[in-house]
């Protein structure tokens, strides 16, 4: 059977039992057979395959899109005709490719003698995604006195490819479309247990809210053809959580534009908004797509005749709406005067921050990506021609304060800044484009990011990138049929790109599933790191690091570099002292509670970095709170460490790169090793004087101040989702945060360690509570125990020092690689279970707890659905707490009292802390030693 036959079988299964269109084509082998049809005018398929060709093929680097070019290219010469596809017409198709083969069939067009070459290299003007390859060859061509080549540079070093672009409207009309009320998720954009669908666009679309919300949005926009559909959090913040390019595209798909009519299922600029704004990292995204992302503020606190905040029962702040923006809401963006607008024309809201010079770019480029690559192209050509590029772009801004010293995020930007003007530091609010380091990838939003790879035309990493490493942790829990599917060919696509991968295609090594963050903080060997990660937990305890979108990876593998502001600081310290039976986790989630209670309900740490003090713990250790710090809505964090603190964290990173070299890891490039190499050169600075470990200065200036008093935590806390709260708008908002006694004794149906919140020290804690509670007998569990540790090294390790005996002692289940389970749970025996590596049930997408479940987690997601969905009878509860509270609560099946809790880990040390013993900021100090 033919590969089209088969193609046409999946269309009618797609059609018939999805409601679907064909699924885009991206094999070479499929659309060579197509063009073959294509070519015989008799065939009874060659009207069908012309629209597969014209309309039905992916662009960019795709096996279909190199065979397409050629074909495209062929006609333009003459070599191939086709009726309905002139020159012209060709031509236009290669011009909406996005780079890669299209590129290179129009250079080859454009510097030749053909009869088309003018016009080809008028198509070539509006091409922004070309590489070293593309411009060496342009270059060479000017050089060689090629009139053609010249025009092209010349158009380039004008920017013409985006200054011929229309302007954005001065006035865009929406009309409101409330998607939920309080914090939207991106699970609710895309859910994490569709994630295997993630890369068929069209079919991931149908997993956005519900279909009901679907179809109402679609026939919004079918009523109002003059509006567009603004989705909005009312009384919450849009796209907590995660990242999620697919969460944008998801939105673009149902309420978006069309990007290309050659192009399917791939809209932007769509437009989105939150009472509390968009998450941070989601707003990367919606500038990825050229969006709108609208800060609406419009519910306030209440405030009586005093002018105090009136609070409810719960202490909590009383909100007022300020104007209503409820479902069929009419509304004017005045992008001009950056106002947000009623019917009739008053002014509700001031919106310029969604509308600053560079976001006003994406929207016009239709994404962020343009923008860059056009940057980049125009400084080019400039050079080329030796000319001075002409101001097209809005001017970064760089501000800097005279006197004023660095926060530690400030000195980090300033650091890998690129293209600088100023010649001295900038400081908060300054537009930079910075070096990237590290850069890693997971597995569900993994096979996107090689979509955008593949749409931007990028064929290897930068060499500039220090470490970059492909996860297979989101999908470790069970080896089914779609992740036998997806992960094999994204690791095979990785791994060629030069990305360390977990799976080797090869199967030289043993195929890993650890959990991407635990791997990133350890190839992280710079505390003065930029870190890019898909994934809202890209939080190192070394370096800065910001969970990214698939596109956001994408450009930072392709290309080394971000931008983006530098962002503002909040300091966080501590005083007093840890009590022993105290967890570090309890003090992580009472450092959000003593926040809120300190600044009266604002959350000082969203959109902003955490600077954190917690130097004395090693990098593991710090993980947890760095971590955490994206469930505080912030746009990242930084551990301010102690120089000898510093070189213990680098020491222990090299000992698990090198295991990783072991195994046989590394690459033809050697990035492991060369990362082993940074970090001697790290240590040597530390241990010299001339670098030692980041610390802001002490005249730095800071958002906020918070300082978190250890005296004052004296049981373990509990983060709640709080799913019976009379106001829909409090719910999962991970703001929650209660003593262990509040709990009085509930029932726990499951507990899980696992996640990337957890380390080495978790392992050994629970099994160090397994040998102190068999001491008063045999140990039964009330409740099951999921436990996945977050990487092989540290079952490896927990072998060799006998702790894994002791949990294996008390497992009714142990996860085996030489048999991976092909199945997700539904049903959880009152056991122990040993699971694989990786993210498990924090993820949501494999395997979940039983619906309706009370579930007491290390994981980071209390999200409605993700860990436990409700029942028919039963909210589901994923409450979130420290590993030794998990294991006790499923040894009793309840909340223990705070005497049998302290009795459970007596003689245990948990991840203790004590504070710093003087601020860890340091004098003004040169530029070149930070």
């Amino acid at each position: 059977m033919s590969l089209y036959s088969e193609y046409l079988k999946e269309i009618e299964v797609r059609k018939n039992e999805l409601g679907l269109h064909p699924k885009p084509i991206d094999s070479a082998e499929l659309l060579s057979e197509i063009i073959a049809q294509i070519k015989d005018t008799g065939n009874a398929e060659r009207e069908a395959s012309l629209n597969f060709f014209i309309y039905n093929t992916l662009p960019g680097t795709t096996p279909a899109a190199g065979v397409k070019a050629k074909f495209l290219k062929d006609i333009v010469t003459g070599a191939e005709t086709v009726a309905e596809i002139s020159p012209a017409f060709a031509l236009e198709q290669l011009s909406h490719m996005k780079g890669g083969p299209s590129v290179e069939a129009l250079l080859d067009i454009a510097l030749s003698d053909d009869a088309n070459n003018a016009a080809a290299g008028e198509v070539l003007k509006s091409q922004v995604f070309l590489y070293e390859a593309d411009t060496s060859r342009l270059a060479d061509a000017y050089k060689a006195g090629n009139a053609i080549a010249k025009g092209i540079l010349e158009s380039y070093a004008k920017a013409e490819f985006f200054t011929k672009l229309a302007d954005i409207p001065e006035k865009i009309k929406v009309i409101t479309y409330v998607a939920a009320e309080g914090d939207i998720s991106t699970d609710l954009l895309s859910p994490g247990n569709q994630s295997h669908s993630r890369a068929d666009r069209e079919l991931h679309g149908l997993c956005m809210i519900s279909p009901a919300a679907q179809q109402e949005i679609k026939k919004m926009g079918e009523d109002n053809p003059d509006a567009k559909v603004m989705l909005i959090a009312e009384k919450g913040t849009m796209g907590v959580g995660s990242s999620r390019m697919s969460g944008v595209n998801n939105v673009a798909l149902w309420a978006g534009e069309k990007t290309s009519p050659y192009i399917p299922f791939v809209n932007n600029r769509p437009v989105v908004a939150g009472t509390n704004g968009i998450a941070p990292i989601f707003l990367t995204t919606v500038g990825v797509t050229g969006g709108i992302g609208l800060d609406l503020k419009n519910w306030v606190q209440k405030k009586d005749e005093n002018g105090n905040i009136v609070r409810d029962a719960n202490g909590d702040a009383v909100l007022e709406e300020k104007y209503s923006v409820k479902t069929g809401t009419v509304l004017t963006i005045d992008t001009k005067a950056k106002k947000l607008l009623d019917s009739q024309g008053n002014v509700l809201v001031d919106v310029a921050s969604a509308f600053t010079p560079q976001k006003v770019e994406f929207m016009k480029a239709g994404g962020s990506y343009a923008v860059t690559f056009g940057k980049k192209i125009q400084t080019f050509a400039a050079e080329t021609l030796g000319i001075e590029a002409p101001v097209v772009y809005a001017s970064s801004k760089e501000i800097s304060h005279e006197g004023q010293g660095l926060t530690a995020v400030e000195k980090i930007f300033n650091r890998n800044a690129v293209g600088v003007k100023s010649k001295t530091p900038l400081h908060a609010g300054s537009d930079v484009r910075v070096k990237v380091n590290i850069v890693g990838s997971q597995d569900t939003t993994g096979p996107m990011t090689c979509q955008e790879l593949e749409s931007m035309a990028a064929a290897t990493i930068s060499p500039s990138v220090d470490g970059a490493f492909q996860s297979g942790c989101h999908t470790a829990s069970v080896w089914d049929n779609k992740a036998k599917a997806n992960t094999p060919k994204l690791m095979a696509f990785m791994n060629a790109f030069g990305v360390i991968t977990a799976r080797d295609p090869k199967g030289v090594y043993h195929s890993m599933t650890d959990v991407i963050h635990k791997v990133l903080n350890d190839i992280t060997v710079d505390d003065r790191a930029i870190i890019i990660g898909g994934d809202s937990h890209t939080r190192m305890s070394k370096g800065v690091a910001f969970g990214a979108d698939s596109g956001t990876v994408a450009i930072a593998l392709a290309t080394g570099e971000a931008a983006m502001p530098i962002p503002e600081s909040v300091k966080v310290t501590f005083k007093g002292k840890m009590k022993p039976h105290m967890d570090f986790r309890d003090i992580v989630h009472a450092t959000q509670a003593q926040m809120l209670k300190q600044f009266n309900g604002e959350n000082v740490f969203q959109g902003r970095v955490i600077e954190v003090q917690i130097g004395t713990l090693l990098a593991d250790q710090a993980f947890t709170f760095t971590d955490w710090t994206a469930e505080m809505k912030a746009k990242a964090s930084i551990c301010i460490s102690t120089d000898d603190t510093l070189i213990k964290s680098l020491e222990l990173a090299k000992s698990r790169i090198q295991i990783m070299i072991n195994k046989g890891m590394d690459n033809e490039a050697g990035m492991l090793k060369g990362l082993i190499a940074l970090a001697d050169k790290r240590i040597a600075g530390i241990q010299s004087g001339e670098e030692p470990a980041l610390a802001p200065d002490d005249n730095a200036k800071y958002y906020a101040e918070v300082v978190v008093d250890l005296d004052v935590i004296d049981e373990p806390m509990i983060a709640d989702p709080d799913v019976n709260n009379e106001d829909v708008s409090k719910r999962y908002t991970h703001d929650v945060i209660r003593p262990a006694s509040y709990y009085n004794g509930r029932k726990v149906d499951l507990g899980f360690v696992g996640s990337c919140m957890v380390h080495k020290g978790d392992m050994q804690i629970i099994a160090a509570m397994l040998r102190n509670l068999e001491k008063n007998g045999p140990i039964t569990f009330k409740a099951p125990l999921v436990v996945a540790p977050p990487t092989y090294n540290i079952v490896d390790e927990l072998k060799a020092e006998g702790d894994w005996d002791v949990l294996a002692k008390y497992a009714g289940f142990i996860f085996d690689d030489n048999n991976p389970k092909e199945k997700a749970r539904t049903k959880y025996e009152n056991q122990l279970y040993l699971e694989r590596p990786g993210c498990n049930l924090c993820m949501g997408n494999q395997e979940k707890a039983e619906a309706g479940d009370t579930v007491l987690a290390t994981s980071t997601r209390l999200f409605q659905g993700r860990v436990v969905e409700d029942s028919a009878e039963k909210k589901g509860e994923s409450l979130l707490g420290s590993t030794p509270m998990v294991v006790l609560s499923t040894i009793l099946g309840r909340f223990p009292t705070l005497e049998e809790y302290k009795a459970a880990v007596d003689g245990i040390n948990l991840t203790s802390f004590a504070p710093p013993s003087a601020d860890l900021a340091r004098p003004s100090i040169p530029l070149k030693a930070i």
